[in-house]
């Protein structure tokens, strides 16, 4: 790693044309759940393209419930880290925008300041849920379009996702309400908890946005594969909390193994080696670019100038 190297990743990086031309393939494009910089690293290294911050991810890595209680500081912290550690571009789940429509604005330039590609915004009421759940309940539609109208003015160039949870009511609903979030400006389309294939392809068909699929487990959406969603002309599907699912039942099984046997033993196999770790983190390659860079000279003086001293 060289200073060019710091440079050209500290820079500013117009990640939201990168999101706007992955939403034109004619294939969709997965975006994987990405909490911190660990997560959005390896993430990176696996080939993925684009990265998604789940306000229900993120929330369960502080042991909260996905009930709203994280702040704009929570988020633009996390989103931070996610973008330096991998440039790339990256939507974040913002639940109902941090508030009203200033709060929305505020929020669009906090994140768009830290290289967010694109932030969600819900119709939900506060407290809100998560969208696989019941109980939802949802603000008029013309507060939803007054929130994605000021998130478009307040943006230089970051993609406005709109999400609706109206499926819960009805897919008329839903569908209506999604096409109205379009004509206020949204540029990708988020109808949440679709239950059948016929409401899948329903959505397709009768809006024209782009639109992002949520494709989480133990919800209401059928599993259905990537090849699956292009098939439907998707052009986003999120993960949002795969990772979190995974890395938790490990870190679960791992502890109760410890505090049952007292070594760590049967898990080495299933660790990241030290050299594995430090190869991922680049720790060796920011070693030596701190010596490049702290090592200390000594100026050479002429004679002449020395005996003036």
């Amino acid at each position: 790693m060289t200073v060019e190297w710091l440079e050209r990743n500290g820079a500013k990086n117009d990640r939201a044309a990168t999101l706007r031309a992955l939403l034109n393939r004619k294939q969709a494009v997965a975006a994987v759940g990405a909490h911190d910089g660990m997560s959005a690293t390896l993430a990176k290294r696996a080939g993925f393209e684009a990265l998604y911050l789940s306000g229900a991810a993120l929330s369960a890595s502080m042991a909260l419930p996905d009930l709203g209680l994280l702040t704009l500081e929570d988020v633009r912290r996390a989103a931070q880290q996610v973008v330096r550690a991998s440039s790339l571009p990256l939507i974040v789940d913002c639940d109902t925008g941090f508030g009203e429509v200033l709060n929305v604005m505020h929020t669009v330039r906090e994140l768009e300041a830290v290289g967010v590609a694109c932030i969600q915004i819900e119709d939900q009421q506060l407290p809100k849920k998560c969208g696989h759940l019941n109980g939802k309940r949802l603000v008029t539609v013309d507060e939803m379009c007054r929130k994605v109208d000021a998130a478009r003015r307040a943006a230089d160039n970051m993609v406005i996702c709109a999400r609706t949870d109206a499926a819960a009511i009805s897919m008329d609903e839903a569908i209506a309400r999604a096409q109205r979030y379009a004509d206020a400006g949204a540029e990708l389309i988020f109808v949440e908890a679709l239950e059948k294939v016929e409401d899948i392809r329903r959505v397709r068909a009768e809006l024209k946005a782009p639109l992002l699929a949520n494709m989480t487990e133990f919800g209401r959406t059928p599993q259905t594969s990537l090849e699956e969603w292009s098939r439907h002309g998707y052009n986003i599907v999120i993960y949002p909390v795969s990772h979190f699912r995974v890395g938790s039942l490990a870190m679960e099984r791992f502890y109760a193994s410890l505090q049952a046997k007292g070594h760590v033993g049967d898990f080495l196999p299933q660790m990241m080696t030290r050299a594995d770790l430090y190869n991922v983190i680049r720790y060796h390659d920011y070693e030596a670019l701190d010596s490049s860079i702290a090592r200390s000279t000594i100026p050479s003086v002429p004679d002449a100038d020395q005996s003036k001293t």
